[in-house]
């Protein structure tokens, strides 16, 4: 059945595409990577998280006042935080601290530029704006982080007998962890580099084909996708700089000597 030209899902079809799930775990559990569970469980509580979160935006969209919409991001971000920390295994020193320092500033000065400059709407808590965007915003910076946090605890550990001898050779702990720090950093913007490299090409954003769907015009729905890819763009680096930033220097001691293996 078809509504204002969006076509609606019915129960049966969202089984069908829950099959795809299901195909995904199975491969998982034939190959005995371990993930075949949390899979499962990560579809069923998206699911639940979603209809959730319809119903709760439903309502929030018509609130007038700012604090109900900043504690529905402060819990957006707070969910970010135990997703990301569930799923790193090798967590630098301080992980929760320094993740949740990174993404509030690097996400929240990214949100507030992109709401109030680019955007220009009014009130600037205004539900209908501030939260999806943020939450593109905060969903997109989370695995960069997730990336940036990973990488470096693997580049150090890997790289633990020439980060020694580079400080043994009078290297500070900044100038040792250069090249962990530049990887790290790297392997954070591959995924958001791919991204924009394929978007229209190899593949079409949810958020563009949605609006058009909706009967937006294709050219403001363009100029939407891109502002938001910026903005993705921006925050995921600003973030994993500073957790980099941050994180390297837990690995070394005030007088710039690699701490004991933390794994």
């Amino acid at each position: 059945m078809a509504s204002q030209g969006v076509i609606n899902l019915t129960l049966m079809n969202l089984a069908l595409a829950y099959g795809l799930v299901l195909l995904a775990t199975s491969l998982a559990y034939l190959l005995k990577t371990g993930e075949a569970r949390q899979m499962l469980w990560a579809s069923v509580r998206m699911g639940l998280q979603l209809l959730a979160v319809g119903y709760v935006l439903d309502a929030v969209f018509t609130i007038n006042t700012p604090l109900p919409v900043i504690m529905i991001l402060v819990i957006m971000a707070g969910f970010s935080l135990q997703v990301m920390g569930s799923r790193i295994r090798n967590k630098m020193p301080g992980f929760y601290r320094i993740m949740g320092s990174s993404i509030f500033i690097g996400c929240g000065v990214v949100t507030f530029l992109f709401c109030s400059l680019v955007v220009g709407y009014a009130p600037w808590y205004d539900p209908r704006y501030l939260i999806p965007l943020a939450g593109m915003i905060i969903g997109n910076s989370m695995n960069g982080a997730s990336l940036a946090a990973e990488r470096l605890a693997a580049e150090v550990r890997e790289r633990r007998e020439e980060i020694e001898t580079a400080i043994c050779l009078g290297a500070t702990a900044r100038q040792s962890s250069e090249t962990a720090v530049r990887n790290a950093f790297r392997a954070a913007l591959i995924p958001t580099i791919n991204t924009m490299a394929a978007m229209g090409i190899v593949a079409l954003p949810g958020m563009m084909t949605g609006q058009i769907l909706s009967g937006t015009a294709p050219a403001v729905a363009v100029r939407y996708q891109i502002a938001i890819m910026c903005a993705i763009t921006g925050a995921v680096a600003i973030t994993a700089y500073l957790i980099l930033l941050q994180g390297y220097r837990k690995y070394f001691t005030a007088a710039h000597q690699l701490r004991e293996r933390q794994n």
